[in-house]
């Protein structure tokens, strides 16, 4: 701490895996309670007084700690999604699991939007684009759906295989009835899509 010198923590994410948070600052601590305070951010290592520029101090606070949580957020939130679906697309059963994503039901932005599994859906790499601009759509019953102009489009065997053939069939979900997608959340993300 009075070095000033960059640490690398280690969040534990799942059991055997670990998220490296760098660099980090020691930026208090409490001896008598045995615990220190850190700070992830480059900027840490200057720290701006509170008293000196109260706004700037909340900035950078407000910054450090998005930027951690959102990082450690999305990296725990795979793990967990991409695990409840045995490593595979829930629309394409692709069994690679370094394609895959875990895609968003209800954005971070939805005060509901939590980083849950009931809250995701591994997708391939494809399908979770498809699914964010609203070429593909998931009912609350399961289903998947196409655009209508997309249906209708002549392109190439992607498009015939990985998108068209795919209207109206059932997802992959996880065994567990209790880290299946939530139906409210999917009926209300469908009439999104259906918007589109």
């Amino acid at each position: 701490m009075t070095t000033q010198r960059p640490l690398i923590y280690l969040y534990g994410v799942t059991p055997g895996l670990y998220e490296p948070i760098y660099p980090c600052y020691v930026v208090g601590d409490d001896q008598g309670q045995l615990e220190f305070r850190l700070a992830a951010d480059v900027l840490a290592a200057r720290p701006v007084p509170e008293a000196a520029d109260p706004l700037l101090f909340e900035a950078r606070r407000g910054y450090q700690t998005r930027a951690v949580k959102v990082r450690l957020h999305q990296h725990r939130f795979r793990e967990l999604v991409v695990g409840a679906y045995r490593e595979r697309c829930s629309v394409c059963r692709l069994h690679h699991v370094e394609l895959l994503d875990a895609a968003h039901i209800l954005p971070d932005r939805d005060e509901r939007g939590r980083p849950e599994v009931p809250n995701g859906l591994a997708l391939c790499k494809i399908h979770h684009a498809a699914f964010d601009i609203n070429i593909l759509g998931i009912s609350a019953d399961y289903r998947i759906a196409i655009r209508r102009d997309v249906l209708e489009e002549v392109d190439g065997p992607m498009l015939l295989h990985g998108l068209q053939e795919m209207n109206k069939k059932p997802i992959l979900v996880p065994a567990s009835s209790r880290l299946k997608p939530n139906p409210v959340y999917l009926a209300e993300r469908f009439e999104r899509f259906r918007a589109a």
